[in-house]
């Protein structure tokens, strides 16, 4: 009797041991690129800048369906849209009610620069912000310039002028609250150019820009090279030469992604704890979130018209100072303070808030 209760006593211990471990389905990371918007600059009745028989909107397109291509080629699991397929005529905020309609977690517009000065050349990447130089300007004011073939544009675009310097003041009140991720991808594009036909790195850039102006998440504006120097021009022809822009667009792409998909993971537990354990495991994993309105480089006056009355808190992240509104106990209950604060912050989003 005294055996068969120690191996009924060693039975149990087991199995007790096994139903107290944790057991994990297969899980996902918390936060993953899932969708990518690529916008081809110009089309249909705006043809964008020319030069002789060579449109900017054939370029842009060509371009942004091989960057498509490659893209869901290599991560099938990442929703591809694209502003435009064929050739047809997009106006500037449905550019970016497209990106935001679908939930899209980086937009990326392609186009092709000019200048009056034929020897300007090169590549660069624009970020939503104030334009601080005269080229800059000008690079905004061409690519803006494409509203005044819309309809009512004066209303849609709360009267904006894009040949009137002054309207561009407007844009020194905007803030953008994806202004860092905006500017880590622009980086990394400008990074991988180095395989581009066109060699000159003109650097990241910020500018003034109404296809970014409206969007909901990191954003970027891409001038693979100026079609009024005749060097870049001739390495914007050709598929070989569409492809290699397209290719260390990806490039930067996939790096961005490797990045911004976390390596977090939430398994779902099924185990068997006390209550004591219980309330020491939720005491333990107390979380807060917030609510982040915009990144800035500067910290902001208490009452600065920015916030829009609210009360805002902020941390500084890298360069950046990020404003946040609210601590709450839940996502849930962040969840549905959200809707209200959007009204005032298109660009709001939860963010999870470190233990102090």
């Amino acid at each position: 009797m005294g055996k068969n209760f120690l191996t009924t006593a060693f039975i149990v211990v087991i199995v007790s041991f096994l139903w107290a471990v944790p057991t994990f389905s297969q899980s996902k990371p918390i936060v993953e690129l899932k969708t990518v918007v690529i916008d081809a600059g110009h089309g249909g009745k705006d043809p964008g800048a020319i030069n002789g028989k060579t449109l900017e909107k054939n370029i842009t397109l060509s371009v942004a369906l091989k960057l498509g291509k490659l893209i869901e080629d290599n991560y099938p699991d990442v929703k591809v849209i694209y502003t435009r397929k064929t050739d047809k005529f997009v106006e500037l905020h449905d550019r970016a009610a497209i990106a935001n309609k679908n939930n899209a977690d980086l937009f990326i517009s392609i186009h092709v620069n000019a200048a009056t000065n034929r020897s300007a050349q090169g590549h660069e990447t624009f970020v939503m912000g104030t334009a601080k130089s005269q080229s800059n300007l000008e690079v905004c004011q061409l690519e803006n310039s494409v509203i005044v073939l819309e309809n009512d544009y004066t209303s849609k675009y709360e009267g904006f002028d894009p040949s009137n310097p002054e309207s561009y003041i407007i844009f020194s009140l905007l803030q953008n609250s994806h202004l860092e991720q905006s500017l880590d991808f622009a980086t990394l594009v400008q990074q991988k150019a180095g395989t581009s036909p066109i060699k000159r790195d003109r650097g990241v850039k910020q500018g003034n820009l109404l296809v970014l102006w409206k969007c909901t998440m990191p954003a970027v504006l891409i001038e693979l090279g100026f079609i009024s120097n005749s060097g870049d021009l001739k390495s914007l022809k050709g598929t070989a030469n569409q492809q290699a822009m397209a290719k260390y667009i990806f490039n930067a792409f996939k790096e961005y992604k490797k990045g911004y998909d976390t390596d977090i993971y939430i398994p779902e537990e099924k185990q068997v704890t006390s209550s004591s354990e219980a309330t020491a495991t939720a005491t333990a994993t107390t979380e807060s979130f917030g609510i982040q309105i915009m990144a800035v480089s500067k910290i902001l006056k208490e009452k600065s018209k920015e916030l829009k009355g609210y009360t805002a808190q902020y941390f500084k992240s890298g360069k950046y100072y990020k404003y946040y509104i609210g601590e709450y106990s839940s996502r849930e209950e962040a969840q549905k303070a959200l809707p209200k604060i959007k009204k005032s912050f298109p660009q709001a989003f939860i963010i999870k808030l470190e233990q102090k």
